[in-house]
């Protein structure tokens, strides 16, 4: 769930103390906690920009997503398409703040590609969706705070990928 968690059950499960790296690195990840916060709050408070600016951009680049028979055709299914963005923003703003990439393989990654096919969404759809996405929410991150939340929306693609 996160760091300081996963290293003190390491430590735990091998019937020894936390290691002076262990410690070294729960101190550097309580330190971050600030940028993790400010990355989670700004990503939060614009979701539904960085949602509308990635759609824009995916459906700019796959028209045939909102075309007739497209899977985002029409008001309903564009929504829950929508929804599924929102959703996976959110799994990555809970990886951000826990340091984890957990969340996003339990919650996001299992099970995609099952539901995804019983849909008939193309995966390598949900991928593009997600790079956009990305884009969209790097745009309004400094650099110090993008190099933070990168890997997340990296390990999600990734992840997507695989599927496939």
């Amino acid at each position: 769930m996160s760091v300081v968690r996963d290293l003190i059950l390491q430590a735990d499960d091998q019937l020894r103390y936390p290691s002076g790296g262990e410690l070294r690195s729960m101190v550097e990840f309580l330190s971050g906690g600030g940028q993790r916060l400010q990355v989670v709050r700004i990503l939060t408070e614009n979701e539904k920009k960085i949602i509308d600016e990635a759609a824009k951009q995916l459906f700019a680049r796959r028209p045939d997503y909102v075309a007739p028979g497209g899977n985002a055709y029409g008001q309903k299914q564009r929504a829950q398409c929508l929804r599924d963005y929102s959703w996976y923003l959110r799994l990555v703003t809970y990886g951000v703040l826990a340091g984890s990439t957990e969340q996003i393989q339990e919650i996001g990654l299992v099970g995609a590609r099952e539901m995804y096919n019983s849909l008939g969404v193309p995966m390598p759809g949900m991928v593009e969706a997600i790079r956009t996405m990305k884009d969209a929410s790097l745009a309004l991150l400094n650099t110090e705070l993008a190099k933070l939340a990168s890997p997340y929306f990296d390990y999600l693609i990734q992840g997507m990928q695989t599927s496939t």
